[in-house]
């Protein structure tokens, strides 16, 4: 019997069609390899194919913008925001729109032009989570910036232009629609029980166990309960911190362990599927209380494609249940 279900945070409905249940097997997984175009702006030696630098890890004896580096942060060449400009808000009759003001940056996560995130080692995936908290940090201290979004495409199909394995930063000067719900989710949820909904979540799943992927000392890895896509995922930290950059520095191998230990049974138990990887953390410079929130990361894996009824509906049809999905990646070996 199908079921509709409702995310608790945002109010969500999806529709888990369980008389279509699907197996990984089932899917048509695309490849999720970008065509190569026999030069990558990302390799050592290239260096001068990208902006300079704006944070690297990189050997004592190395110079900037040269071989020698084990991470680099770069502006986005094509950027959907600029840095530069004051922010200018327009009303035209019923509509708004402002200066494209923000930043727009790629973190290069590795040398190595074969290596996915999954193939990272534990130092190197230490080192893009250190990075990911140093670049919030510092965008932070622009107070014309309310968010800042980390997000990763891996794949063509999930809308990666280069094969070199990287993610993205942008910061807005506004809070991004599909955050601004879960915060007003968060809120009313604390308003109501003087609690956090991801914390219960929290406490809830690691009690069940049916929709766990994964747990250590810190984090908890889930498959939600309404989840929008097939073995969509979700890294939790256990203590609660509104903002990703108030992880202590001892927590960060930590998380670095579990997240790729979660990608190692994506990518085996999917047959190395695309993905959208994104963080979701509390917004800054802004006047109002935000503790109620709960940052996280999600993993959707790209096995299916939204189509007329989602785009009419705002509902998503999931056609693997998250018990079995967790019950699945559980059982892989990493």
């Amino acid at each position: 019997m199908p079921e509709l279900r409702k995310d608790p945070i945002v109010g969500r409905w999806v529709i888990i069609s369980t008389e279509r249940s699907k197996r990984p097997r089932d899917y048509n997984i695309s490849t999720a390899r970008v065509s190569e175009v026999g030069f990558c702006p990302f390799c050592p030696g290239n260096e001068a194919s990208t902006p300079p630098e704006v944070l690297a890890y990189r050997d004592a004896d190395s110079s900037p913008n040269s071989p020698g580096w084990s991470l680099r942060v770069i502006p986005n060449k094509f950027p959907a925001l600029k840095v530069e400009g004051d922010i200018e808000r327009v009303g035209e009759g019923v509509y708004d729109r402002m200066s494209g003001v923000g930043a727009h940056e790629v973190i290069i996560e590795s040398p190595d032009h074969n290596k996915t995130m999954a193939d990272l080692s534990l130092e190197e995936m230490g080192n893009v989570m250190l990075a990911f908290r140093e670049r919030i940090v510092d965008l932070k201290r622009d107070s014309r910036l309310r968010y800042i979004l980390i997000f990763k495409n891996h794949g063509a199909a999930a809308g990666a232009s280069l094969e070199h394995t990287h993610s993205q930063l942008i910061a807005l000067p506004i809070i991004p629609k599909n955050v601004a719900e879960e915060l007003a989710g968060t809120k009313n949820y604390h308003d109501l029980k003087e609690r956090c909904i991801f914390c219960d979540m929290i406490r809830q799943e690691a009690r069940d166990g049916d929709r766990v992927v994964l747990e250590n000392e810190n984090f908890l890895v889930i498959c939600p309960y309404a989840p929008r896509f097939p073995f969509e995922t979700w890294v939790l930290p256990k203590k609660h911190y509104s903002n990703f950059e108030m992880l202590p520095e001892e927590e960060l191998q930590s998380l670095a362990s579990i997240l790729s230990r979660t990608l190692k049974k994506l990518a085996v138990g999917l047959n190395g599927p695309p993905y959208n990887f994104l963080l979701h953390t509390g917004p800054t410079n802004t006047d109002k209380d935000t503790s109620h929130y709960h940052w996280h990361f999600e993993i959707m894996p790209t096995l299916t494609k939204v189509a007329g009824f989602e785009w009419g509906t705002g509902f998503y049809i999931n056609h693997t249940p998250p018990e079995d999905a967790a019950a699945y990646l559980r059982s892989l070996e990493e």
